[in-house]
């Protein structure tokens, strides 16, 4: 007898524990394994030293301490990233409330009435008051989960709640670089606001330089206009990046939804120390370790329970429902001797004819097919995403070097036309065009710099972000 209990708890034990969920085999990468080459990439390979992404926290990243205060300030303050915690949060309820369906639940039920019973219905002939008091404790339709649907819905919550963690993942990322970016876009503004107050100032001086020497007949009027021009530019420079600079400092504050400290704001790009220089590594598998990418195999992972539970449907389901108690037509009785009660049933439901079951699996195939395909998807955009960014690390240094040499190379050229002119071998003309070329080098060579720096921080981003 004690065999064949021991048999039936295994046998039990192994139905409820088998579910009908596909094997999950991880799907091919629809990326080539390693990063592209060419002679934009050549940057790539002349930092072997540099650490990996998955190996650096963000502290260790960003270098710079104010801007560390403030992303530290913006993780504890930010709404959206607080909504993407509150959701994950309510995710793991949810996992929880399925996770409790396979068990049973158990309930007491008390109950009492009374009922006056007319002489024509009751059994004696003459009228009646009957009483009834009941106390129970039972379990109430308890589905015996033998074919694995509810270990399938299971299964479903907890992939589900494990992508809501990586899109919570995702929201910090984001935010993080976000920050960054708006604290380098502000320093880069901050800076080309001082380099406009400077030009400025240079274009007042050889305004009333000319305007002196236009008194004394050695200028014409032609030259003190032109030089007006410049000094008019220089201001129309200064109104632009002066109200360019108060956006900057509200997108600040709104990233870290308090009024960043001024103490903590960047004076100029010049002054803001870079982040470290990172390496991708040599295989483009480290993009699978990306939280948007994890967020869609979960969600993969997640369809391929549907289909579980899709055909779990086409099999019987099994209930149970049972209970102990005592029952007394007096409840100073129900406590007594002989007062106890017993019941249970058990209901088994065959689907015979339902055409909304094959049609039901049918659509969860489907939507398994739609989850691998945007699976595949961002891969391919993280790959695309890593491949733009290590695109322009390879470049930028050239560009910047090139600019740099321009810069140079206009300054000295607005400093030997202006000599030519003040010895009166030359027009204003050279010197005017000379000072707008040298003013648009110096703001292309600050955008330049920005460009590689904010460069640095995207490629932190799309490579994942490393550990927080």
């Amino acid at each position: 007898m004690k065999r064949k209990l021991f048999l039936l708890v295994g046998l039990f034990a192994f139905l409820t524990g088998c579910t009908l969920i596909p094997k999950y085999t991880k799907p091919e990468a629809p990326v080539p394994p390693a990063w592209p080459s060419g002679p934009a990439y050549k940057e790539i390979q002349t930092t072997p030293g540099a650490p990996v992404v998955t190996d650096l926290k963000w502290r260790e990243f960003f270098t710079d301490e104010r801007l560390q205060k403030i992303i530290e300030t913006a993780l504890n303050n930010n709404r959206d990233l607080r909504v993407a915690s509150l959701t994950v949060e309510r995710a793991r309820a949810l996992y929880r409330i399925q996770r409790a369906e396979i068990l049973p639940t158990v309930n007491a039920v008390g109950s009492g009435g009374k009922e006056r019973i007319p002489a024509d219905l009751s059994g004696t002939g003459s009228s009646m008051t009957a009483e009834q008091y009941s106390v129970n404790l039972g379990i109430y339709s308890w589905e015996i989960d033998f074919f694995g649907r509810i270990r399938s819905l299971e299964k479903r919550a907890l992939e589900e709640y494990f992508a809501t963690e990586e899109a919570r993942r995702s929201a910090q990322i984001l935010l993080v670089s976000e920050v960054a970016n708006a604290y380098l876009t502000l320093a880069a503004d901050r800076e080309a606001l001082k380099l406009a107050q400077s030009t400025l100032e240079t274009q007042q001086d050889a305004y009333d330089l000319i305007r002196r020497r236009y008194e004394k007949g050695l200028a014409t009027a032609l030259d003190l206009s032109q030089a007006q021009t410049q000094v008019d530019s220089a201001r129309v420079d200064i109104a632009r990046y002066t109200h360019r600079v108060a956006q900057d400092e509200n997108a600040l504050n709104l990233l870290v939804s308090a009024p960043v400290p001024r103490d903590l704001l960047p004076e100029a790009l010049s002054n803001v120390t870079p982040p470290k220089e990172i390496s991708p590594g040599m295989s483009s598998e480290v993009l699978l370790h990306r939280p948007d990418i994890l967020y869609a195999e979960h969600l993969l992972k997640a369809s391929d329970a549907n289909i579980g539970t899709a055909r779990a449907a086409l099999f019987p389901r099994i209930s149970l429902t049972t209970a102990i108690g005592t029952a007394s037509a007096e409840l100073s009785g129900l406590f007594k001797a002989g007062s106890d009660t017993w019941n249970y049933s058990a209901q088994i439901v065959l689907p015979i004819f339902d055409a909304r079951t094959w049609s039901a699996l049918r659509v969860t195939k489907v939507e398994r097919e739609i989850a691998l395909a945007q699976y595949e998807k961002a891969i391919q955009t993280a790959f695309r995403e890593v491949a733009d960014a290590l695109a322009v690390q390879g470049t930028v240094q050239d560009q910047l070097a090139a600019q740099q040499s321009l810069v140079n190379a206009v300054a000295e050229t607005y400093r030997l036309s202006n000599l030519r002119y003040i010895k009166g071998v030359d027009s204003y003309l050279g010197v005017l065009d000379a000072q707008r070329s040298l003013r648009v080098a110096e703001q292309v060579l600050i955008a330049l710099r920005l460009a590689r720096i904010a460069n640095q921080v995207r490629l932190y981003a799309v490579l994942g972000g490393g550990r927080y």
